[in-house]
Order: structure tokens, then sequence, then C-alpha cells
């Protein structure tokens, strides 16, 4: 059984567990170039914090599918139905799959002791399909999303809504995520964290650093795994 300092292990989920790279062929299939899948979605977590450093809030669908009618008409010589578009593109995120060292990795973590939960900006719908699809729904002990707390990680709230719902402080979790602000959100949040670099090599000097390093899952699990 993992030591008590991190027994409930909070993934992200949107490019920590899904692999968002399928996404470029619906880019494609409206006419638009599959160059924009990063720079949209970097524009939707943008928008999403800044609603929620102001105090608003909106879903994430929702905040994504206005980014895609902003980028979408500013398009220079492209004449489609925006609204069609950014539907089609949007309907992209219940098909994807997880990346494929998620569900051995799950399976392993959880074989050790650990509890494992989710978090994310995205909907717990879209978690539980994704999960599901991979195999590793039953593997996990709850599932959350922002419209909890109504606000988007990386504030405080977001994380404490989710070791709240299996009962554990912040001190007993480990946020696993891809993404160098919500490592520093989490650990700004009193969360341990954990980095899946998936290829990136350096870590923003400006940031809380994390407190475990990994290539990607099964990376992390020969570190968890045999720390216990």
């Amino acid at each position: 059984m993992p030591a008590d300092q991190h027994q409930v292990l909070v993934f992200d989920v949107n490019e920590t567990l899904s692999d968002l790279v399928p996404l470029r062929g619906r880019f494609k299939d409206v006419g638009a170039p599959v160059r924009l899948l990063p720079t949209w979605f970097a524009g939707v977590l943008r928008d999403g914090f800044a609603l929620t450093v102001a105090g608003g809030y909106a879903d994430f669908m929702s905040v994504a599918h206005d980014g895609l009618r902003v980028l979408l008409s500013g398009l220079e010589g492209w004449a489609g139905d925006e609204e069609a578009a950014a539907r089609h593109i949007l309907d992209g995120f219940s098909e994807l799959d997880v990346h494929p060292d998620v569900p051995a990795g799950v399976r392993k973590l959880s074989a050790a002791g650990y509890r494992l939960t989710a978090m994310t900006n995205g909907s717990t719908a879209l978690t539980e399909r994704l999960l599901d699809k991979a195999g590793v729904l039953h593997c996990f002990e709850a599932l959350s999303d922002v419209r909890g707390p109504r606000c988007w990680k990386p504030a405080s709230a977001a994380y404490h809504y989710a070791v709240e719902q299996v009962g554990v402080r912040p001190d007993q979790a480990l946020m696993v995520a891809v993404h160098p602000w919500d490592i520093d959100g989490a650990r700004r949040a009193g969360l341990h964290a954990a980095w899946l670099r998936r290829g990136a090599c350096v870590y923003p000097r400006t940031m809380t650093p994390p407190s475990f390093s990994a290539q990607d899952l099964n990376d992390l699990v020969k570190t968890l795994v045999a720390d216990h």
C-alpha cells in the first residue's frame, strides 16, 4: 500500500491521458490548417483561465466552441460555416483514445494500491467515455470536472474539490499532469505533483517544480511502485 504522503493519484485528462493529435484530421476535414490545433487549444486554456481569474465561469466546450469560431473566422480565404465546422471539430473529443502507455500504467498503479481519480477542465462524461474505451474505467474511484468548483485548474479550489471527493487532504494526493501550469497549480494548492514530460525536455524555471518527473506513465510507475 502506498505511503500516506500520496495515497491518491489525481490525473489530468486532456493531453495527459488523452491523445489530441487525431483532432488534426477534424481541422483538415473543415478546410483549416492542421497546425491550428495547438494554437486553438492554448487559446481555450487561456480563455478558461482568464474567466476564472476574473471571477467568471464557462464550461470547456463553450469556451472551445467560441475559440474555434473566432479562429476560423479570421482565416484568410476560408469561407466555411463556422458553427458547423466548430461542431465537427468538437465532436472529435468523443472519439479520442488514450496514449499507448496509459492502460498498462493505470492498471499497475491500481494494482500497487494507489487510489486513482481524475480532475479535468473538460467534462466527466468525456473522461468516462475515454477511460471506458481504454478498458481502465474500473480502476478509477472518482471522476471530477470543473463544473463542481466552477473554476478551472490551476485555481487552488479546483484541486481541493478533487481531493475532497475522495476524502483526503491535499498533501495525501499526487497530481499527474503533462502541463507545467497544472503541476505548479497543484503544488501551490498543497498537493504533490508528477510531471509527465511526453517528449518535452525543459520545465519552466518560473513555476513550482514537480515532486517527480517521468517521460510517460510507465516511467512514473517504475518510480512510484519501486518506492513502495
